[in-house]
Parts: C-alpha cells; sequence; structure tokens
C-alpha cells in the first residue's frame, strides 16, 4: 500500500483506540481527502481489522468494538503524553496532531529561552559539515566575566529538562564542554575542526545510576514509588552519559544526600551513592563547579 494509505489507517486506529470513535470527515480535515476516500479508507480499515469497529447510524460515526485489536498502531502512553505536551505549550498545532477530543491540560511552564535561529542553523552547518565555527559566548565564569570569542568544534545537543546546549571541543580550553545555546551571542567563520567527537569520552560513554524507592517511606508508599518509577525488583537502573550525569541527578534530586531529605518530597535515593560520586569526581561535576556556571557540564566551567 502507498504510504498515504497506510498512515491514513494508522490514523484511524490512533482514533479508535486512543478517543473511542471517528467518522469521514475526521480523515477529510486531518489528510485533506475527498468524502468518497475517507470512506474507502474506513472500508479498506475494516477489511485490513475486522470487528474493530462498527458503525452507528443514528450519531454517523463508527465505534471500536470491546473486542478491539491494534494491527496498525503500536501505542505508547508516552508518545501520546509528549503529544499532548507539545499541543499544551503550543509547539505543535491541534491539527496536527492526530487529536480529535483533546483533554484538558497544562503543563508547569519555564521561560522560554531565547536561541536566535540563525545562531542555531550556524551550529548546525558546523556539524553536519564536521567544521568548527568562531562564538562570542558569555559565560557566568569568574575567569571570562566578559564575552570572549572562541572557537568551538560542535558533535552534539544536549537538554537538561529546561535548557538546550551545544556540546563542543573548545579550541580555547582544549576540552569538551557545553555551551548553552542563548549564551551564544554572535557567530563567526567556519574553519577546519579540531577534536573530534568520537573523542569526547564523556559524551560515549555511560554510567548506571541505581535508583530505589527512599527508606524513609512506608511500605505501601515505596510499592507504589516503584511502580511510579518502573522499578519491578524494588530497584532499577537509570543508564546516563558521563557528560549528562549532573543535569540527570539534579533533575532527579539525587545530588547531596537525599536520603536524608524529607521522603514525602524526596522519593528517590541512589543505592550505588559512593558510584555516582566518584563518576562526578571523574568528569569534574562537582555540585560547586557546574553552579558556578549553570551553562557548565561534565567538562568543567566556562
Amino acid at each position: 500500500m502507498r504510504w498515504g494509505v497506510e498512515q491514513r489507517l494508522e490514523f484511524i486506529e490512533f482514533r479508535l483506540f486512543w478517543e473511542g470513535a471517528i467518522n469521514r470527515g475526521d480523515l477529510v480535515e486531518q489528510f485533506g481527502v475527498s468524502v468518497p476516500q475517507a470512506s474507502k479508507d474506513l472500508s479498506l480499515y475494516q477489511e485490513r481489522a475486522p470487528g474493530n469497529m462498527r458503525y452507528d447510524t443514528r450519531a454517523k460515526r463508527y465505534f471500536a468494538e470491546p473486542e478491539f485489536m491494534l494491527r496498525f498502531l503500536d501505542p505508547d502512553p508516552y508518545v501520546y503524553l509528549s503529544r499532548l505536551r507539545s499541543v499544551t505549550e503550543g509547539v505543535v498545532p491541534l491539527e496536527e496532531s492526530w487529536f480529535g477530543a483533546i483533554p484538558r491540560a497544562d503543563v508547569a511552564v519555564t521561560p522560554r529561552r531565547d536561541v536566535d535561529i540563525e545562531i542555531l542553523r550556524a551550529v548546525l552547518r558546523a556539524i553536519r559539515e564536521d567544521r568548527s565555527v568562531d562564538v562570542l559566548y558569555q559565560s557566568m565564569n569568574k575567569v571570562r566575566p566578559e564575552p570572549t570569542w572562541r572557537r568551538i568544534s560542535p558533535h552534539a545537543f544536549g537538554y537538561d529538562g529546561f535548557r538546550w546546549h551545544v556540546r563542543a571541543y573548545c579550541h580555547l580550553e582544549h576540552s569538551f564542554k557545553d555551551f548553552l545555546l542563548p549564551r551564544i551571542l554572535e557567530v563567526g567563520e567556519l574553519a577546519a575542526p579540531g577534536e573530534s567527537g568520537k573523542a569526547d569520552w564523556l559524551w560515549n560513554n555511560y554510567f548506571d545510576i541505581i535508583i530505589a524507592p527512599h527508606p524513609g517511606l512506608t511500605p505501601s508508599q515505596q510499592l507504589v514509588v516503584a511502580k511510579d518509577y518502573g522499578l519491578p525488583d524494588g530497584k532499577g537502573t537509570v543508564s546516563v552519559r558521563y557528560a549528562m550525569l549532573f543535569y540527570v541527578l539534579k533533575k532527579l534530586g539525587l545530588l547531596g544526600s537525599p536520603e536524608k531529605d524529607d521522603p514525602r518530597r524526596q522519593h528517590i535515593i541512589a543505592v550505588n551513592k559512593r558510584d555516582v560520586q566518584e563518576a562526578l569526581d571523574k568528569s569534574n561535576a562537582s555540585q560547586g563547579l557546574i553552579l558556578s556556571d549553570t551553562a557548565t557540564n561534565a567538562g568543567g566551567g566556562k
């Protein structure tokens, strides 16, 4: 079948699975097909997935049957909620989301970070062409309190849940670092690259954080926390790039001594706390160093 037809069959199943119903108008509105084509698509779906839906003449809609079985869609609750978040935040238009009856939702918003589109394009070009680029960067480091021109060889992007940074080899300090995109004020010329991203050990290697419910919780609370975090055996592993370790630990509340925190606020701890600290030391990402410049990374301050 043509990709367009398969996509429409998947859309039909998406609506039936998540919203319980669909009609021809939904296909017409979503894909811009004709009414006869929408009817053909629904008939084809019935042929390929018999017993999945029934037509209600009064409502003029197809409804999912109780014995509904997935044939074209591999649904994921995280994908659904991610899509819902994107629509709620205004990142994705409703008409592109496949939602029909979208539930009421809201997100804990953070201030939108100002990323210059031309700076982003220049960084992307440097990565794509495997080149270096001059950037005027405003660090929060005491060593360089004023904007400083430096040459970087970018190779990847990172996101800590709040901000995007580019992972790059710094020609000025001869090491791999993170540079927050909004703090790149100007870009200059492209040139030959420095160290390849393949040499970025902190980016290419992973550390396992072993997490478990806070011991201060009651047994029933520990069980629900284990369920919440997907810990079937009471503990689990979060595999993290060394270059992203500080950000992940901070987001999970695992910096410092979480076992001493109020369990009603901090629900999990790191079982391998000593190994976690050694990993942070290995990546030179101690809390004090990071906090001196929130744009810094596992490679040190800028």
